[in-house]
């Protein structure tokens, strides 16, 4: 059963304690990463056998494969993906920045340059569950942003293939490559390359506690979006909210995996008390019934702050949740007060399902509390900036001493000589 605080009657420390789920991987995912770097296909294929129990003739994913699956997937099913890829690029486009550059002094030019990272890879989970969004959300923005290649790796099933559906989402959003590849060696290959796999410059996805080791391991190497933890949702909502709409939220991250957080903050004990009955009532009716169990009796809550919304808002920016439902009327009235979310649904409408699948914003969101420094993925993870400088002779003569007398506060001389030598009289 979900357990229900009183905010002011326990600590803030037992309120805001995050279960530790860390998994002592390390040692195993440095074995993995060593072994493909060393052995590159070879190791890939073995990898494969063993974890996925497919024997495969090839890693890539073959036209003719990615034209199969497309035909077996229903139409119906097609055109709502084509309408969120819509929605989704809609929105990515938004986000797209420009070049700039400054000239208005006499011989200075400065400016900065918005570049496409050139490949990106794209890590898409294909255990228990397949996530087609993931595909969308990824690629997208990396295709907005200007990429040269976008390639993408997902474990097979025992058969060979990958999902189709899995298949059918990178056709629509135009991933360049595909690879059947899952786990820590996936992002190895992705990291190092191989005969087969191209070496990338970002790496970008979801995956379990080995994925998110291997990431962590490669990083400097190539850059990552994040390292993400379990699903979380935290749902602000007053009492004159339907109980059971509520408990169906918070149950929609709960049967995510058992790790996952489901927060309920309100201003009203009677109805913590009504949702948590609701919570009992749905649980057992679920396909997911034993994994929503453990998330909702391990990591859920209920944190009441007795006839104060705004407290419940400032106790939500606290835990910084990954999604934010604001189930409260006139939810603009609040928005300026949400400082710390990864996204953030508003009204009582506006279920965080909406956002995993269809709304347009992207659903790859920091979690385990860093969305109080982190951002959504977007099209900014997909370019790096240049700057530029440029000075004619009388410009930086203008300057020259500044420099020197600059650099010599911090005592490399050196450094301010560069700039003064181009105007020292010879003998």
């Amino acid at each position: 059963m979900i357990k229900i605080y009183k905010y002011g009657e326990v600590s803030n420390k037992e309120i805001f304690a995050r279960e530790n789920i860390s998994a002592n991987v390390e040692g195993i995912v440095s074995e993995i990463i060593e072994n493909v770097k060393q052995n590159g296909d070879k190791a890939l294929y073995e990898y494969c056998l063993k974890f996925d129990k497919a024997e495969l003739q090839s890693l890539e994913v073959s036209g003719e494969e990615i034209e199969e699956a497309f035909a077996s997937v229903d139409k119906e099913f097609i055109e709502i993906l084509k309408e969120a890829a819509e929605n989704i690029k809609t929105f990515h486009q938004k986000q797209k920045r420009n070049s700039f550059i400054i000239n208005d002094k006499d011989g200075v030019v400065i400016g900065q340059k918005v570049i496409p990272i050139e490949k990106a890879g794209l890590y898409v989970p294909g255990g228990t569950a397949a996530y087609p969004s993931t595909v969308l959300m990824d690629a997208i923005p990396a295709k907005i942003a200007g990429c040269e290649q976008i390639v993408m790796v997902s474990p097979p099933k025992a058969d060979g293939k990958i999902n189709p559906v899995i298949l059918t989402a990178a056709k629509i959003a135009g991933v360049d490559k595909i690879y059947k590849v899952g786990g820590a060696q996936a992002v190895a290959a992705l990291a190092y390359g191989t005969e087969t796999i191209p070496k990338v410059d970002k790496i970008v996805g979801p995956g379990n506690a080995f994925v998110a080791e291997a990431k962590k391991q490669v990083f400097g190497r190539v850059s990552i979006d994040m390292i993400a933890g379990p699903s979380e949702i935290l749902v602000v909502a007053d009492n004159t909210n339907n109980p059971d709409i509520i408990a169906a939220d918070l149950l929609s991250q709960a049967e995510h995996d058992k790790n996952a957080s489901a927060v309920l903050v309100t201003d009203s004990m009677d109805f913590a008390l009504k949702v948590s009955e609701s919570l009992e009532k749905q649980i057992p009716k679920l396909q997911r019934a034993e994994i929503a169990r453990a998330s909702i009796d391990n990591n859920g809550k209920i944190i009441v702050s007795e006839n104060d919304i705004l407290k419940a808002i400032d106790i939500a920016n606290e835990i910084a949740p990954e999604h934010l439902e604001l189930c409260v009327d006139n939810p603009f009235d609040y928005l300026d007060k949400i400082k710390h979310a990864g996204s953030v649904f508003l009204g009582k409408n506006c279920p965080e399902a909406l956002g995993d699948y269809f709304a347009g914003p992207n659903h790859t969101l920091p979690t385990s509390g860093t969305a109080r420094f982190s951002s959504p993925l977007s099209v900014d993870d997909f370019v790096k900036k240049t700057q530029y400088t440029y000075y004619s002779a009388s410009a930086l003569e203008k300057v020259a001493e500044k420099i020197a007398y600059f650099a010599n506060k911090e005592g490399l001389e050196a450094h301010g000589r560069s700039a003064t030598v181009r105007f020292e009289k010879d003998e």
